[in-house]
């Protein structure tokens, strides 16, 4: 139970650390759903499995910053000219299923925390991966946009044979 309580109050101080990081959505730009923030992480997973980059750009805020497997890209603009492509080839090449989600909000902003497995082929190669996803959100009144993704995995533990 308490570190359960420390894990909360880290995520809290998470998202008012990341509140302060974040600036407002600008005239003619699209945030996410208004309704659940988990809306948006899942609207943001189906438009990387689509291709639809258009999509996955309206919901990141312009200074979202994305870690990925040891890697930094510090704004929404290097990501799309960094890792989005293969993103989106990697999303719609390999099968992700979520095992398990968590969400903590605070103050207009959110946590959700994502647990999945990888299944699939991706550049002839097998994969089979447990996935762990960080997303932090911020909340305004068009709806909520990811200022935040914290990626990393590792391989699924292999089944007896």
């Amino acid at each position: 139970m308490i570190h359960s309580r420390v894990a909360r109050r880290g995520a809290l101080g998470l998202l008012l650390g990341f509140g302060l990081l974040a600036g407002p959505i600008q005239a003619g730009q699209q945030a996410g759903p208004a309704g659940e923030p988990e809306a948006t992480v899942t609207a943001f997973h189906d438009a990387l499995d689509r291709g639809d980059g258009a999509t996955v750009v309206a919901l990141l805020a312009e200074d979202a910053v994305i870690f990925e497997e040891g890697y930094v890209e510090r704004s929404k603009a290097e990501y799309v000219e960094g890792h989005l492509p293969a993103d989106m080839k990697f999303s719609a090449a390999v099968a992700s299923t979520t095992t398990s989600r968590q969400t903590t909000r605070a103050q207009g902003m959110a946590v959700v925390l994502t647990e999945s497995t990888m299944r699939g082929d991706f550049a002839g190669k097998a994969v089979d991966r447990i996935s762990i996803e960080t997303m932090v959100l911020r909340r305004d009144r068009a709806g909520w946009r990811i200022i935040h993704i914290h990626w990393s995995g590792r391989a699924a533990p292999k089944s007896p044979s």
